[in-house]
């Protein structure tokens, strides 16, 4: 496959000219902003408080790509290490980029660019007190806003990129995550946070089982489908375990991550009202700690070993599992609800290798079953009586079915068009010389 740097420059020149094309001077016009008498307000002082903490938590989430690149990277071969570190990078850097030009308006439409959403923050006026105070809203400006659900639209990519790990062709990838992201995930994200129809149904997803996390394994269900298992991992004696080459950098990852949820479900509160924000952050921890619990104890018995890989991705379980009820269920239907996903992601990730379908980190398993049965609890376990089941499976079925058509037909597209998976010699020698001409441990590879 080639490469066309001329037009990558090409396309970063015409994006660099779009930007540069706005009007930024009223930037340093502070009165434009509030008044004097404003900023003096008790109201004021609660509304930056609030932006602050959405800002926080946005860097938190941040932090939640850095785990799940060291995650995925741990959890595969050495050989492979660049291509995982390579992907993250890519997917967080386009992923920002695709929802500033498309996603943000598309997902939440507003007044500002019209029905097409292009362009996004650029239309919108830097003195327009509308974005810039509580008029926007009570709890953070336009751009806390956007920078908070920008680091949301690209996890769906990264759960896919651990899911089609070691095997898959780069370019490709990278053309499906910018699809993904840039126009799939507003998509679904729209029926529920921008007020479409599964919100008006009355769904509910508090911080994102199923607006994130299922449509993410949905999403790789679907391409590692097309994709394939990798070479010499299920044999006609049985399933040949590939070992992951850094447990300690998979350990790290799933604390990165369990730190960054208390972002992504904690900043879900829109603002730093304390009892909201403490009430998430136990929610969510006691499910995790259930969700490893579990699936220790359930790995153990049917394994007959502690098995450390399983015990990280029973965190995870519990984590994706309460996302969607982090605010709306008790704190011992938190530790139940943790307890049910971490057993499910043992017998999720046992079951797909089972029937042949190879996830080197079991993202489908935590990410799209998890994200099922999160979703599913808060019409079990709720507060609100208002919370039907019903409606709760119907929403997370309509956002994990469309995420994988949607995936099934992009990805089956470039498969035909370009090729989706390197070729053997290239999956045996590694993705990182193969891919990209550098080894990530170069004593190893002299």
């Amino acid at each position: 496959m080639k490469y066309h740097p001329k037009l990558l420059l090409i396309a970063l020149a015409g994006i660099a000219a779009f930007i540069l094309g706005g009007d930024f001077s009223a930037l340093a016009d502070e009165d434009a902003y509030s008044s004097e008498e404003y900023v003096a307000t008790a109201e004021y002082a609660t509304f930056a408080v609030n932006n602050l903490w959405i800002c926080i938590a946005a860097a938190l989430v941040f932090i939640m790509h850095l785990g799940f690149a060291t995650l995925e990277s741990g959890l595969t071969q050495s050989k492979n290490c660049v291509n995982i570190l390579f992907k993250n990078v890519w997917i967080i850097s386009v992923g920002m980029l695709m929802y500033a030009f498309w996603g943000f308006n598309a997902m939440y439409p507003g007044d500002f660019n019209g029905i097409f959403a292009v362009g996004s923050w650029f239309g919108g006026d830097l003195n327009d007190a509308a974005l810039t105070t509580a008029e926007y809203n009570a709890g953070y400006t336009w751009w806390g806003d956007f920078i908070f659900q920008a680091m949301f639209a690209a996890t769906g990519a990264t759960i896919v990129s651990g899911a089609v790990a070691e095997r898959v062709k780069l370019p490709a990838f990278m053309i499906f995550a910018v699809l993904l992201v840039g126009f799939a995930y507003p998509i679904t994200g729209s029926w529920k946070w921008g007020g479409g129809w599964l919100d008006q149904m009355g769904f509910y997803d508090f911080a994102g089982s199923s607006v994130v996390h299922a449509f993410g394994g949905f999403a790789a269900l679907a391409c590692v489908l097309l994709l394939g298992p990798r070479k010499g991992k299920y044999t006609k004696t049985g399933i040949r375990p590939i070992l992951g080459h850094s447990m300690p950098l998979a350990t790290i990852g799933v604390f990165l991550l369990f730190l960054g949820w208390f972002g992504f479900n904690g900043g879900s509160a829109l603002s730093a009202d304390p009892k909201a924000v403490s009430y998430v952050f136990a929610t969510t921890a006691l499910a995790a700690g259930a969700g490893a619990v579990a699936s220790i104890m359930v790995s153990f018995i049917m394994l007959k070993k502690p098995d450390l890989s399983m015990a990280l991705n029973g965190i995870l379980a519990g984590l994706v599992g309460i996302t969607a009820g982090a605010d709306t269920v008790g704190e011992g239907s938190a530790i139940i609800i943790g307890l049910i996903a971490g057993a499910l992601v043992v017998f999720a990730i046992m079951f797909f290798d089972r029937i042949k379908i190879d996830d080197p980190v079991g993202a489908i398993s935590v990410h799209g079953v998890c994200g099922i049965w999160g979703t599913i609890a808060v019409g079990i376990f709720s507060f609100n009586s208002e919370h039907s089941l019903g409606i709760q499976i119907l929403g997370t079925l309509a956002i994990g079915a469309f995420a994988f058509l949607f995936s099934f037909i992009v990805f089956g597209a470039l498969k035909m068009i370009m090729g989706i998976r390197v070729s053997e010699e290239e999956e045996v020698e590694g993705l990182d010389v193969g891919e990209h001409g550098v080894p990530a441990y170069s004593e190893i590879h002299g």
